[in-house]
């Protein structure tokens, strides 16, 4: 995802000793009896519903209802559902990240869905288990991302390619002068640097006996990571980086150099992919490098889902229409108009969508990365974690007292915010 992260703080509903599906409104029966010239809403997200034009037509005709589509950026409709789900003017179905899957229960913004095992294993594992909580299911995934690479081919050629980021650290060290680079990554940011803490061990949070998430675990300061944190600094301390890719402008200082082509290399998503090619950079997209010790760097699995308001009143016709939405017909479609993979596990083998280089780099790059973690203590990570690298890049801090602060003040956060939950 393009730095989707962030999100405002856990809003529980007022009666603690209430059950979570009280805090969103129930279907009474009454409102079950007949959807026949209904209207439901879909937030989209932005520039997208265009991939979903045709499936919402023949919807609408094989159910005799309306459907109308609002595009809105899908990172916000979260938040805006809080204000517009009680005040009935939000949306049946809408479009979230991942990783705000388990804040959205928590608060009780979106419903439970019962839909069957078979339309479940339609999808890969991991973005399937992107939409669970508790074992529960809350949404039927739609596309999927990683981070991947993109180099300059007028530049650096393929098969001049480095095969690991320490190579890469070598070829900034002959090719960085200042004004042009080698290599370059928004290593300050938890979302690109733990790619490479990763990949040497470190991780977010460790697993409890069920496979589940544990926020008691906490491993953004271990061995591993303090490791891979070592490695980022050096990129930063030898003048491979500039100056301005640390910070909130750091993503466009990167973007330009890249397009003005003053970078050979940089880690970025397929959300890129469009802009790259309007700029009339000659590129190409491959998977993330190798590390020193064998392993490929890893990267969050961005997961985007269709998901349904608890506020909404035919909610039974709503997951209907996710269904519909999210099936392998419908996906591929949609891939067709937006580019965005698809999460269904068949088409990762589609010859059509293979044709793309940026999906063939998505799926490969999707064998060595990791479910963006969906609890709602996940919050509580970015802002320190984040801190902590810029101190590292601009060589405030040596790693391990920065990551050890970032520990202890994630930890601090989750008991305040989240104990009890």
């Amino acid at each position: 995802m393009k730095m989707v992260k962030k999100y405002a703080g856990v809003m529980l509903c007022a009666a603690v000793s209430l059950s979570l599906a009280a805090c969103g409104p129930q279907e009474s029966s009454s409102e079950k009896t007949s959807s026949k010239g209904s209207e439901l809403v879909v937030w989209e997200d932005k520039e997208k519903s265009i991939g979903i034009k045709d499936a919402v037509a023949e919807f609408e005709k094989e159910h005799d209802i309306k459907v109308k589509v609002v595009e809105k950026p899908y990172a916000q409709q979260i938040e805006d559902l809080r204000m517009d789900g009680p005040a009935g003017t939000g949306p049946d179905v809408l479009t979230m990240p991942g990783d705000q899957i388990g804040t959205a229960v928590t608060e009780g913004l979106i419903k439970e869905l019962n839909v069957e095992k078979d339309v479940q294993s339609l999808y890969t594992d991991a973005s399937i288990q992107s939409q669970m909580v508790d074992q529960k299911l809350y949404g039927l995934p739609k596309a999927v991302e990683t981070t991947v690479l993109f180099y300059n081919k007028d530049l650096i050629s393929e098969d001049g390619l480095p095969q690991t980021l320490e190579e890469w650290y070598d070829y900034s060290k002959k090719t960085a002068d200042g004004s042009k680079f080698g290599f370059l990554a928004l290593f300050d940011q938890i979302y690109y640097a733990q790619s490479v803490m990763g990949g040497y061990g470190g991780y977010i949070f460790g697993k409890d006996k069920d496979g589940n998430d544990d926020p008691s675990d906490l491993g953004i300061n271990n061995e591993g990571a303090v490791k891979g944190a070592e490695l980022i600094q050096k990129f930063y301390q030898d003048g491979l980086f500039p100056a301005g890719i640390v910070g909130e402008q750091g993503i466009n200082v990167l973007e330009s150099l890249f397009t003005e082509g003053k970078a050979a290399a940089i880690i970025s998503g397929p959300w890129n992919v469009e802009a790259f090619s309007k700029a009339g950079i000659d590129y190409g997209i491959t998977k993330l490098p190798k590390l020193e010790n064998g392993k490929n760097m890893s990267s969050f699995i961005g997961v985007k889902s269709y998901n349904v308001s608890a506020f909404s009143k035919h909610a039974e016709l709503a997951q209907e229409l996710a269904v519909f939405l999210a099936n392998e017909k419908n996906s591929k479609k949609r891939y067709e108009q937006t580019k965005e993979v698809p999460a269904v596990q068949s088409l990762a083998s589609d010859t059509d969508i293979m044709k793309s280089e940026a999906a063939r780099a998505v799926t490969e790059q999707s064998r060595f990365s990791e479910q963006t973690p969906n609890i709602p203590e996940m919050n509580e990570i970015w802002t320190p974690a984040d801190s902590a690298l810029q101190t590292i890049a601009t060589g405030k801090a040596d790693p391990k007292r920065a990551l050890d602060q970032a520990a202890e003040t994630a930890k601090g956060q989750m008991k305040a915010k989240h104990s009890g939950t």
